[in-house]
């Protein structure tokens, strides 16, 4: 085999033209790898790196730290446009918001995100529009000015807004009261100016109408509310103190804990307040090691707990895995607006079984199922009491167009669930737009003239849905018995 001469030598090291299209593809992909993963981009000046690059492609050219940050601004604003435009052909869009704070309380910052369907893609999507510094007090005002700034930019309008999610802060839940009185000072202006002739264009009283609200609160936020209940009572609150007591320990001691590793390869879960199931997790690692646990526990001189509390703990398991369950599947990033009222029924009927099942076993267990049940009853009220003065049926609606879950409205008997049903479809009849159902009227029309042109027999209309729930009907099979109450599994 001929050796390469060296005008070969120097073609195959020749580098690139700064703007040839191999150079530009490459800083691209740097530019965009360093800007969705949050590394610094100095990490382009060091030597390992820019040796790795030379492995890779010895004609390519490391680009300087200035340049890879003036590609990730130009590819930021390039791909805001493009958020901007699928926003701006979105029918509706949720918001949502929430203040995060860093550690040390040195900062805080309000984020602003929307989940919107996109049409070219057919899919769901959820953008994080804004993470805007707070400055102390947050209140409602600051709370909403920041709002309206993210919705100004964004080129969101207020109408289009179909529910904004946040937790039940007081803050939060004032500042959509101070939003309201602006907006409604701003309705009054407005017919001032046109004078008695003035009247609203279609859609601009959308939200107002079929219980639509400005803001819905966090169904998990929520939830975990329910679940820390179990931290005020006092007889629970005094086997978890005990269970918390010994993970401490575990958690203190090297030893202790490497023994536990070497018997079964985990480790104790310590409970924190600002998670999510922390205390259902906690509760369940320590079942898992129960036997490894006590021995361990032993062998260092520890008390243990009683057979009689580690079969309360398993109760307490038991009371807690639904909502742990749901709390999962309910965080997700999209679509799970659909997956509320079945959660909620199926919570509802979890815990009215699970008294019952305890009231003798377990009596502090069972009361207190009892009074998660009213306290589920009173906070969800706003997407289950049809008749609560902040009602909305927006879950229901959601979950009646599903058809993964809408079984569990429509083959449910419960007068309750069925009122439900009545509103989703008031609901959702209400946001179809006038222009399609006047279309499907002309449609009709223009069958019935059809027919009557070839002469065929005039024969008994099928009965038409209110809604097009033929993908429903599909897929739903043969149907089922009719049940009273909601099962555990939907």
């Amino acid at each position: 085999m001929d050796k390469p001469t060296s005008a070969q030598d120097f073609f195959a090291t020749r580098r690139y033209n700064d703007n040839s299209p191999e150079q530009r593809t490459k800083e691209e992909g740097i530019a965009k790898w360093i800007g969705r993963t949050g590394l610094p981009a100095i990490i382009v000046g060091d030597e390992e790196f820019i040796a790795m690059m030379a492995k890779m492609d010895k004609k390519f050219k490391v680009p300087t730290r200035h340049k890879i940050l003036n590609l990730i601004d130009k590819m930021y604003k390039e791909e805001k446009e493009k958020v901007k435009q699928n926003l701006a052909t979105a029918r509706r869009i949720t918001t949502g918001l929430d203040i995060w704070t860093k550690k040390g309380l040195t900062a805080s910052f309000l984020g602003v995100s929307a989940c919107y369907f996109n049409p070219e893609d057919n899919k769901a999507e959820h953008k994080l529009l804004n993470l805007k510094e707070m400055v102390h007090p947050h209140t409602a005002v600051s709370i909403s000015t920041l709002m309206e700034e993210s919705m100004e930019e964004w080129g969101i309008p207020r109408e289009k807004v179909l529910t904004t999610i946040t937790d039940n802060g007081s803050n939060m839940v004032a500042s959509f009261h101070t939003h309201a009185e602006v907006a409604t000072t701003s309705e009054e202006d407005s017919e001032a100016e046109h004078g008695d002739d003035y009247e609203l264009q279609e859609g601009d009283d959308d939200r107002y109408d079929y219980g639509a609200r400005e803001r819905t609160p966090c169904v998990v936020q929520t939830l975990q509310l329910v679940v820390n209940m179990v931290q005020k009572e006092p007889p629970i609150q005094r086997l978890l103190d005990k269970v918390r007591h010994l993970v401490n320990k575990f958690r203190k001691s090297s030893v202790a804990t490497e023994r536990l590793l070497q018997k079964c390869a985990l480790v104790l879960v310590k409970d924190c307040p600002t998670r999510w199931s922390s205390c259902f997790a906690m509760i369940l690692r320590c079942l898992e090691v129960k036997e490894h646990l006590t021995a361990v526990a032993e062998s260092m001189g520890w008390d243990s707990l009683q057979p009689s509390e580690w079969q309360k703990i398993g109760m307490l398991r038991d009371l807690l895995l639904p909502f742990a369950e749901h709390t999962k599947s309910l965080e997700s990033d999209t679509q799970s607006l659909s997956l509320v009222v079945p959660a909620l029924l199926d919570l509802k009927n979890h815990l009215s079984e699970f008294s019952l099942a305890h009231g003798r076993t377990y009596k502090d267990a069972a009361t207190l199922a009892q009074k998660m049940l009213s306290s589920m009853d009173r906070r969800f009220s706003v997407f289950l009491d049809i008749t609560a003065d902040n009602f909305s049926p927006l879950p229901a609606a959601a979950c009646f167009v599903d058809p993964c879950v809408a079984e569990t409205l429509l083959e449910n008997d419960d007068n309750e669930v069925q009122n439900l049903v009545r509103k989703a479809e008031d609901y959702i009849a209400h946001l179809v737009p006038q222009r399609v159902q006047v279309r499907e009227e002309q449609c009709t029309d223009d069958e019935q003239v059809a027919n009557e042109g070839t002469g065929a027999p005039e024969s008994t209309p099928a009965k038409r849905c209110r809604f097009n729930s033929s993908v429903l009907i599909v897929h739903r099979g043969p149907r089922k018995p009719r049940q009273q109450t909601l099962g555990r599994r939907f």
